[in-house]
């Protein structure tokens, strides 16, 4: 059985560049996931999302265990055979989408109590149960579960949560148990409290994790106060072990997470996106459905792979968006996806040359320009 592990390769300032390695293959970091959240990336086949670049996908544990259940997926053959996917998949303990969904939830010291967003059936999370859940999916990388309150939040409530979560982990910890072939990551929380951060990292750290992730950010707080919390928040982290960043984000919010020292991101942003007619591109952000692409017959980036700048014209996309058109969600997606996999590419490359400040410039430059001049 392949080792289950992080190496390091390259660092430039706090950019870093590497290697997770599990069982299903290889993560090459820094790594952005697309988010499958109920065992699809919308509007994707599993091969199109792999073509993209990516190394991993993530599954949502609170959705799949009310549908189709975690039970059925693993009397199925797991997640992976589930959905036709052979790479790595890492899944989320369920904790976000319980505060952010769940009708009538109630918050204990044993877990969560909640009711189904679907039909309004009862149901508990416990962290016990979220390891079962997760392996019943046989997902790659397990998240420990854990409580994030919105921000902003006074002191004392996220001191509160932090702690509660960080009892949580130790639970996790250990209902987790010894899975070879299986990583599990720990959650520093602690809101925008730079001690509180501190408090979380060691206690995670007494604890021992394969990974780590920062939690509790890009929920409401703005860019500026998200980075000025990365400043500080992956340093106390182990430099030898892959830092995730959960949630984030847009293309200037991953690059500004990866210059300061994270690892791997996961986003609903570029399929959301697509299915909107919101397109990322090199040149800034354009909307497919303005009346400006009606006539254009050029492609949303001439230097983009996809197939829907290789094969489409902005005319075409904006006619199948206007139209309601399933292929318009198909493409737009597959763009946005790739787009965000070539921006880690680059990323990765720039770091391993010891360039990540010239890219990082003449990234923010581009996107400064604006999309390119109507027709």
């Amino acid at each position: 059985m392949t080792q289950t592990g992080f190496e390091l390769r390259a660092q430039d300032g706090k950019a870093r560049t590497g290697v997770i390695r599990t069982t299903r293959g290889e993560i090459r970091t820094p790594a952005f996931m697309p988010v499958g959240t109920a065992a699809t990336v919308k509007a994707m086949m599993p091969e199109s999302v792999a073509s993209t670049g990516a190394d991993i996908l993530l599954g949502n544990t609170y959705h799949l265990m009310l549908r189709p259940t975690a039970e059925r997926v693993a009397s199925l053959g797991g997640l992976h055979r589930f959905m036709n996917w052979d790479k790595p998949i890492l899944t989320d303990s369920g904790g976000f989408q319980v505060m952010s969904l769940a009708g009538l939830r109630k918050l204990t010291e044993r877990g969560v109590t909640f009711k189904s967003h679907i039909d309004g059936s009862k149901h508990e999370i416990t962290p016990e149960r979220s390891m079962e859940i997760q392996a019943l999916l046989g997902s790659d990388i397990v998240m420990c579960f854990d409580e994030c309150p919105a921000l902003p939040a006074d002191r004392e409530r996220i001191a509160e949560s932090m702690r509660m979560s960080m009892r949580w982990a130790a639970r996790s910890r250990e209902a987790f148990g010894d899975r070879p072939g299986h990583m599990l990551f720990g959650i520093q929380q602690g809101g925008l409290e730079q001690d509180f951060r501190e408090e979380s990292a060691e206690a995670l750290k007494e604890i021992g994790f394969d990974g780590y992730a920062v939690g509790g950010l890009a929920v409401g707080e703005g860019q500026g106060a998200m980075f000025s919390c990365l400043d500080f928040a992956p340093d106390m982290l182990p430099q030898d072990k892959p830092r995730y960043l959960m949630g984030v984000g847009k293309p200037d919010d991953i690059v500004g997470a990866v210059a300061r020292g994270i690892d791997m991101m996961d986003c609903v942003l570029p399929s959301r996106s697509g299915r909107t007619g919101q397109v990322f591109t090199r040149h800034g952000v354009l909307n497919i459905k303005n009346a400006r692409h009606q006539d254009d017959p050029r492609p949303l980036d001439e230097n983009c792979s996809c197939p829907a700048c290789r094969g489409y014209s902005r005319a075409y996309l904006h006619h199948v968006f206007r139209s309601q058109e399933i292929i318009s969600s198909m493409l737009l997606t597959w763009h946005n996806l790739q787009y965000f996999q070539d921006i880690m590419a680059c990323m990765r490359d720039a770091i391993a040359a010891g360039t990540f400040d010239a890219w990082q410039a003449d990234f923010h430059a581009g996107r400064a320009e604006g999309d390119i001049e109507p027709l």
